[in-house]
């Protein structure tokens, strides 16, 4: 369902700091906000500082996993074996997970908790869930819009089992429209480096994302 308009304006991208991954402070949480800030190649971020208004990013270098390009080492593909996998079936208990507060850096609070759960009530905001005997060991959560799936967060009880996920995850998208479809993890890692995650800069991301946006959605997520 697409939701109301926002009434909030993010800009100009040529006018964002070339040097700055912050681009804007303000606007609110609303469904139609967030989702003209992804198809704009925005995300929103807590100052970690209560009262603090929200703030938006747009990195400069952008991290994103080629769906080609997905690293599969031997004990990964035997962990995928191992474990159950399933979309949307619990997107409220992963999104806990990964706003756990005993998590090192953990940046996910309540007024961002219960906007995506909106999100995802609206069928935007989705999960990919890893399980195991009938218990949910691990996942990861994030947006889509057309042929964007942008990441926001994962977790994993199990070892390889956020991976599990990921692994999924580029699955459910390797459809006819792969080549154009863009899986957005915002920052690239050394961790996530090593599961084939690249930097492009910020003009190149949105070139790709206004492609990107235009395409039907993957069947999972329709």
């Amino acid at each position: 369902m697409e939701p109301p308009a926002s009434p909030w304006s993010f800009g100009e991208p040529s006018r964002f700091d070339a040097r700055d991954d912050l681009v804007g402070v303000g606007a609110d949480l609303e469904p139609g906000t967030l989702l003209s800030a992804y198809r704009q190649g925005l995300f929103p971020m807590p100052s970690g500082h209560a009262g603090d208004p929200m703030y938006w990013f747009c990195p400069v270098q952008r991290g994103v996993l080629p769906l080609d390009g997905l690293h599969v080492s031997r004990s990964l593909r035997r962990s995928v074996r191992a474990f159950e996998t399933r979309v949307d079936t619990a997107f409220e208990q992963v999104l806990d997970a990964c706003a756990d507060p005993r998590r090192p850096s953990g940046w996910i609070d309540d007024d961002i908790r219960e906007a995506y759960l909106c999100l995802h009530d609206l069928g935007w905001a989705h999960s990919v869930e890893t399980w195991r005997d009938g218990r949910l060991v691990g996942g990861l959560y994030g947006v889509a819009s057309g042929g964007l799936f942008a990441g926001e967060s994962m977790f994993h009880l199990e070892t390889d089992a956020s991976k599990v996920a990921l692994v999924a995850l580029v699955d459910l998208l390797d459809d006819e429209h792969a080549a154009d479809r863009l899986l957005d993890v915002q920052w690239s890692t050394a961790h996530l480096a090593s599961l084939g995650v690249v930097e492009i800069d910020r003009e190149e991301y949105l070139r790709r994302l206004a492609v990107a946006v235009e395409l039907p959605p993957p069947k999972a997520f329709a």
